[in-house]
């Protein structure tokens, strides 16, 4: 069996290097282990939670991921751009799985703020989605 929460993850990498809105602000830099060096802006996992969300004869799961948009540029503008590209390129997109069978992706919140270093820009992109689950 395929960890949903794993499968999703390469989707979403897939994705956003594709989208030429995406692309054209941060190139190919989404990160699940970030580099260092690094070069700004670029895109990274934050956390994941997986849930059961089973229905009768049906196993599936609730997963919510965090995106996390970084850049050093002053204010928010470019950390908001990335954010809102990282968006509307996930939300409500169909994946197609092959392990699991995709049922839906959506936008849930966005939280933008100054890390503690005074220099970095962030914004926390979360969505949820439900897939089922292929024994």
């Amino acid at each position: 069996m395929t960890s949903a929460t794993l499968e999703l993850q390469g989707a979403i990498v897939a994705r956003l290097k594709a989208v030429p809105a995406v692309t054209a602000l941060i190139g190919q830099r989404v990160y699940d282990a970030v580099p260092t060096p690094v070069d700004f802006p670029y895109v990274s996992f934050g956390p994941s939670d997986e849930l059961p969300d089973n229905a009768e004869c049906v196993l599936a799961d609730e997963v919510t991921f965090q995106l996390d948009a970084w850049s050093r540029e002053p204010g928010f503008p470019e950390v908001r751009q990335v954010a809102s590209a990282v968006r509307d390129a996930l939300h409500e997109h169909e994946f197609n799985l092959t392990a699991n069978a995709f049922v839906s992706f959506e936008h849930r919140a966005t939280r933008v703020f100054r890390d503690p270093d005074g220099l970095t820009s962030h914004a926390a992109i979360e969505f949820r989605a439900l897939v089922e689950i292929n024994p």
